[in-house]
């Protein structure tokens, strides 16, 4: 009968299907079936949420001359355990690991804090709060919202350029109305384009920038409202739909691979059962003779 892996992370998380690597044997068997324990992807996730308090800790100057060894004695302690885990993975997996491109990013993302921070690679040292990031991969359903933001790529493109179109369309219109009374914010398409981003995330835009240039151009009004209608409440929210739909589309693709999974295993279980009564069948025959 197969074997299923790869419990989830939590107990309201299922886990993906698609990667489930066989069960080993033996010692390193055993050392699988510690890597993928619920209790063992908890233990990670809250060692991740402890160590980014104490990187947080590391900013301060006061924390730092109380307990600063004591902190990075816990920093190399922890990092420790998640070199200690992904050579787990290797040992376990082999050349399956960088088939699970979550695996790869938690390589690179350790591997980061452990290049030597020394002479003109101190400034690295701060990037070893990028294990924070392991949290993605810890965290099933961050997983999933990662992969659909990845899946949404080619339409989030689309709309990109999209966007870029109208705004090059405005700002060379920009320029040539408003430059020369505004060189400030519409004197070069580079200005122009800068202003309209600007005025696309609703920040100061009224105000700072539309109301001044009406006070020269009183029907001014009637080229920014258009634009802010187009970008801030049409454009941008087709990247909020394409997300949710791929984010969707993922749930209904993890919900298929789990019931074809169920009913694979129910078909198991069929047969298993078929088998041992045809068995006993037979055994009672022998035994009628």
């Amino acid at each position: 009968m197969h074997h299923t892996t790869q419990p989830p992370g939590n107990g309201d998380e299922t886990p993906d299907l698609r990667r489930i690597p066989p069960r080993q044997t033996g010692l390193i068997g055993r050392v699988q079936a510690v890597l993928e324990s619920a209790r063992f992807q908890n233990a990670i996730i809250a060692l991740i949420a402890l160590n980014a308090v104490t990187l947080g800790l590391e900013t301060s100057k006061t924390v730092m001359a109380a307990v600063g060894p004591l902190l990075v004695l816990i920093d190399n302690l922890f990092l420790t355990v998640f070199v200690l885990e992904i050579l787990a993975k290797l040992l376990v997996y082999r050349t399956r690991f960088h088939r699970d491109p979550w695996n790869v990013f938690d390589t690179v993302v350790v591997g980061i804090a452990l290049i030597p921070a020394t002479g003109s690679l101190s400034a690295l040292r701060a990037l070893r709060i990028l294990r924070v990031l392991r949290l993605i991969s810890a965290v099933p359903s961050m997983r999933r919202v990662v992969g659909a933001l990845v899946a949404s790529i080619p339409g989030i493109g689309s709309i990109v350029g999209l966007l870029l179109l109208v705004f090059y369309i405005f700002a060379v219109i920009a320029t040539k109305m408003f430059g020369a009374a505004f060189p400030e914010w519409f004197g070069t398409i580079g200005a122009s384009l800068y202003s309209l981003f600007q005025i696309m995330t609703l920040e100061s835009w009224s105000m700072g920038i539309v109301r001044p240039v009406m006070e020269i151009y009183p029907l001014a009004w009637a080229y920014f409202l258009p634009f802010i209608l187009l970008t801030s409440f049409t454009v941008l929210n087709l990247f909020i739909g394409i997300v949710v739909d791929a984010i969707q589309r993922t749930h209904e693709a993890e919900a298929a691979e789990e019931a074809e999974h169920i009913i694979d295993e129910s078909k198991n279980h069929h047969d298993e059962i078929v088998a041992e009564l045809r068995a006993l069948r037979r055994e009672v025959e022998a035994l009628k003779r």
